[in-house]
């Protein structure tokens, strides 16, 4: 038997992959999940001998549904219910909404408030940040100011000339009596260990989220925390997606220039991105938090009435509440809809809804990096942008640096600003937290900005576009191909 086995080693080590290609197909295919998603992982295990298994291994396996993430306590709360109630409308409150906002914009607040329990905030100042160097400048000011919290969760942080001045910073709150957590993740960070030993020494609570052996090759590569989050005091708060690490701010001498969005909040919003970061605190530290020392009681009158709803999504929640919202939102367009993302590789609702939405009449524009960080995601991205200009949607690549930017803006009404991108990876499987904020003004400033990246931008040539040569099809068809794994 051994002889044969060595004289036959190939076939046999081939039967044994088909013998788990056919295993793995059974439970793929059982699992009902989307069907693109689910052709890909089928393909990619009977054409890859051996590889196909591995990148079922690494990218596949769906621990949403293996409840490794269930509901946490934090969620039974009294303190917190008694929070989210605080904000719940009577049936005229529901009415002026809606008469105040259209009855569009009423859709997604009920699709988020029934999704994930996600209230509406009036009593908000809200400031949009434009670059890392304005939000860090405002940030550092911050955290020196705490008083009795600083909450941080971020997807990098990476302990340079930046990252390593904030950690500072959280060492000397601590020891000076400040309740410091803070919370990174395992795969996306890069903190050394005498860093790691210098806030744990400082009193500051620190976890990886999800810690790996080899980060770059994980089985649980694929539910990441994408989030970037700061809560201080209970009362600012910080959403947006710019992390923890220099070249986010254009300041330093960085190779590329980084344009960027990110959102500083005051206000009632803060609660709702407070319970978001205790979630995974929960999950992180198994360590229990006294909710009534962290959560702010309701503002009740101020002159800041920018309304605001927090939405995070991810393994733990039921629904895919980001992409459902931002599918909402460009149904009940009107006008325009301006969107900015990095990474734009849409599924086939957000794909259908952006072409339906330029073939009824409104104004679609995108802007999309003209050189990315990922070969893959450039390339995916690219293989739709035909597809886009056909249906009369004006997409700009920019040209400047690289825009990291998530945000959308629609009719002068409502804006989003966060860490979720248009792709599949943020709408099915990592943790994302969005702002949404109907605000008219808000709404104005963000199609100020939008237009003013425009000027930094080139412009899709259509007739130009479908001239690019065959190589450049294939990559973009091959990309696409896998767009469902990046």
């Amino acid at each position: 038997m051994i002889s044969f086995v060595r004289e036959n080693l190939w076939q046999v080590l081939l039967g044994i992959n088909y013998i788990l290609v056919i295993i793995f197909s059974i439970i793929i295919v059982l699992k009902n999940s989307h069907p693109v998603r689910t052709l890909s992982y089928l393909f990619a295990l009977a054409a890859l001998p051996f590889l196909g298994l591995l990148v079922y291994y690494f990218f596949g396996q769906d621990y949403r549904k293996d409840k490794i993430f269930e509901k946490k306590s934090v969620l039974d709360s009294s303190k917190l219910k008694e929070w989210r109630e605080s904000f719940e409308f009577t049936t005229k409150e529901n009415e002026e909404f809606e008469e105040e906002f259209g009855e569009g914009i009423f859709k997604i607040y009920r699709l988020l408030q029934n999704n994930d329990k996600a209230v509406v905030t009036f009593q908000n100042k809200a400031e949009i940040l434009v670059n890392g160097e304005k939000k860090f400048k405002l940030l550092l000011k911050d955290l020196k100011a705490a008083k009795s919290h600083i909450h941080l969760e971020y997807f990098i942080v990476v302990d340079d000339e930046l990252g390593g001045q904030i950690l500072d910073i959280l060492c000397e709150k601590a020891k000076e009596g400040v309740e410091v957590r803070l919370i990174y993740d395992d795969v996306g960070s890069k903190i050394t260990s005498k860093v790691k030993q210098k806030l744990g020494d400082s009193g500051v609570e620190h976890h990886a989220f999800m810690p790996v052996i080899f980060t770059k090759f994980t089985s649980k590569f694929n539910y990441r925390d994408h989030r970037k989050i700061v809560v201080i005091d209970g009362s600012i708060g910080y959403v947006g997606g710019i992390n923890l690490e220099k070249k986010y701010d254009n300041t330093y001498d960085n190779k590329v220039f980084w344009r960027d969005t990110h959102l500083r909040l005051e206000g009632d919003a803060v609660g709702s991105l407070q319970s978001t970061f205790l979630l995974n605190w929960d999950f992180v530290s198994k360590a229990k938090i006294d909710i009534k020392k962290v959560i702010k009681n309701p503002l009740r009158e101020t002159n800041n009435t920018t309304a605001v709803q927090i939405v995070a999504s991810g393994p733990d929640t039921d629904w895919a509440s980001i992409m459902e919202a931002m599918f909402s939102a460009i149904n009940s367009a009107n006008e325009y809809i301006y969107i900015t993302s990095p990474y734009l590789i849409p599924n086939a609702e957000i794909l259908a809804a952006l072409t339906t939405a330029s073939r009824s009449g409104v104004e679609v524009k995108l802007i999309i990096p003209k050189d990315s960080d990922s070969w893959a995601a450039k390339y995916a991205t690219d293989s739709y942008i035909e597809e886009f200009l056909d249906s009369g949607i004006e997409v700009y690549r920019y040209c400047k640096g690289f825009v990291h930017a998530k945000t959308i803006v629609i009719d002068d009404c409502l804006s989003s600003i966060g860490t979720a991108n248009l792709d599949y990876r943020s709408f099915s499987i990592n943790f994302e937290v969005n702002a949404m904020l109907y605000d008219t003004r808000i709404s104005k400033q963000m199609k100020k900005i939008f237009m003013q990246d425009l000027k930094d931008c080139e412009m899709v040539d259509v007739e130009r576009w479908k001239d690019r040569s065959l190589s450049r099809r294939l990559k973009e068809s091959f990309s696409r191909l896998w767009s469902p794994l990046l």
